[in-house]
C-alpha cells in the first residue's frame, strides 16, 4: 500500500512537471542547443550539454507549477486542462509550492556548476528572466498578447546558453539572428497551442493572440516562421555553419510553411480540428530539431 502511495505521488507531481509531455520539454530545449551550436566557441562540451538540459527541465518545471498555480480556478474551467493536478485537487496548493522551491534550488545549483567565469553572467541573466516567468501566466488577465511574454520567456533559453559557452553576452549576428528567430517561433507556435482554447477564452473573458488577431492570426503566425527561418539562416551563416545545414535549413523551412497550409486546410487532415492543433505543436519540436541537428552536422562537418 505504502509503494503504491508513494508511485501515486511522484506521478501526480510528474503531472504537475509536465514531465510526462516530453514536447513541452523538447520545445524549450531546442532553442538552447540552436545557440550552443551558433557560439563562436561552439561545438560545447558534453559537460555543458548535460547542465543546460538539466537547467532546462527543472526551470521548465517550475514554469508549469507556476502557471498551474495562477490558474489553477481557469483550468477547471477548460475542458483541456481541467483534469490537471491542482485543478482537480490531486495535489495540494502547499504541496505545489514546495516542488516549486526544490525546481528553483535545483535550476540554482545548475547555474552554479557551470563554467566559473560564467556563472556571474549566467546568474545575473537567469535573475532578470525570474520575474518574467513568475508573471507571464497572469498575462492573460490584463495583456492583449501573452503569448509575446511567452516568446520573451522563451529568449532566455537562448541568452543564458550562449553566455555560458561565452562568458559574455556581446552583440553579434549569430546571438541577435538566434534569439530573434526564439522569439518570433515561439509567438507562432504558442499562437496556434492557444486555437484549442479559443472558445473556452471568449467564455473566460481571457486573452490569447488568437483573439487578438482574429482571422490574421493563422497569416501572422505563418509570417512569424518564415522570419524565423532567415533569421536562423542570417545566425548560420555568420557563424561560419558548413554547408550541409542548408538543405536541412531548406527542408525545415519549408515544413514550417506546410503546417501553416495544414492549419488553413484541416480538411486536408483526418484529424479533428483540436487534434491538428496539438499535432501542430508536437510537429514544431521535430522541426525546431531538424534545424538543430543541421547546426550540430554543419558545425562538426
Amino acid at each position: 500500500m505504502q509503494n503504491n502511495h508513494f508511485l501515486n505521488t511522484l506521478k501526480q507531481w510528474l503531472l504537475l512537471l509536465r514531465w510526462h509531455k516530453p514536447s513541452g520539454r523538447m520545445i524549450l530545449l531546442i532553442p538552447a542547443g540552436w545557440s550552443l551550436w551558433l557560439t563562436p566557441n561552439g561545438p560545447p562540451s558534453l559537460n555543458l550539454i548535460l547542465l543546460i538540459v538539466s537547467g532546462g527541465l527543472c526551470i521548465s518545471g517550475a514554469g508549469c507549477i507556476i502557471n498551474d498555480l495562477w490558474d489553477r480556478r481557469i483550468d477547471q474551467q477548460v475542458t483541456r486542462t481541467k483534469n490537471r493536478p491542482l485543478a482537480n485537487g490531486v495535489i495540494q496548493i502547499s504541496t505545489a509550492w514546495k516542488l516549486l522551491f526544490l525546481m528553483l534550488l535545483l535550476s540554482f545549483l545548475v547555474v552554479l556548476s557551470l563554467p566559473k567565469q560564467s556563472i556571474a553572467l549566467c546568474l545575473a541573466t537567469a535573475l532578470i528572466a525570474l520575474p518574467i516567468i513568475f508573471i507571464y501566466p497572469s498575462a492573460k488577465r490584463w495583456f492583449a498578447y501573452p503569448q509575446l511574454l511567452l516568446a520573451i520567456c522563451w529568449g532566455f533559453s537562448v541568452l543564458i546558453p550562449w553566455a555560458a559557452n561565452e562568458s559574455s553576452l556581446s552583440p553579434s549576428w549569430p546571438l541577435i539572428s538566434c534569439w530573434g528567430a526564439t522569439l518570433l517561433w515561439t509567438f507562432g507556435f504558442d499562437t496556434v497551442y492557444a486555437m484549442a482554447d479559443l472558445n473556452d477564452d471568449k467564455v473566460l473573458g481571457l486573452n490569447s493572440s488568437v483573439l487578438s488577431l482574429g482571422k490574421k492570426a493563422k497569416q501572422v503566425v505563418a509570417t512569424c516562421y518564415g522570419f524565423a527561418s532567415l533569421l536562423l539562416a542570417i545566425g548560420a551563416f555568420f557563424a561560419g555553419v558548413g554547408w550541409i545545414f542548408w538543405p536541412i535549413w531548406v527542408v525545415a523551412s519549408l515544413s514550417m510553411q506546410r503546417e501553416i497550409y495544414i492549419l488553413n486546410n484541416p480538411s486536408s487532415s483526418s484529424k479533428s480540428t483540436k487534434s491538428v492543433f496539438g499535432s501542430h505543436f508536437k510537429n514544431q519540436v521535430w522541426i525546431g530539431g531538424l534545424i538543430l541537428f543541421g547546426l550540430i552536422v554543419g558545425r562538426i562537418y
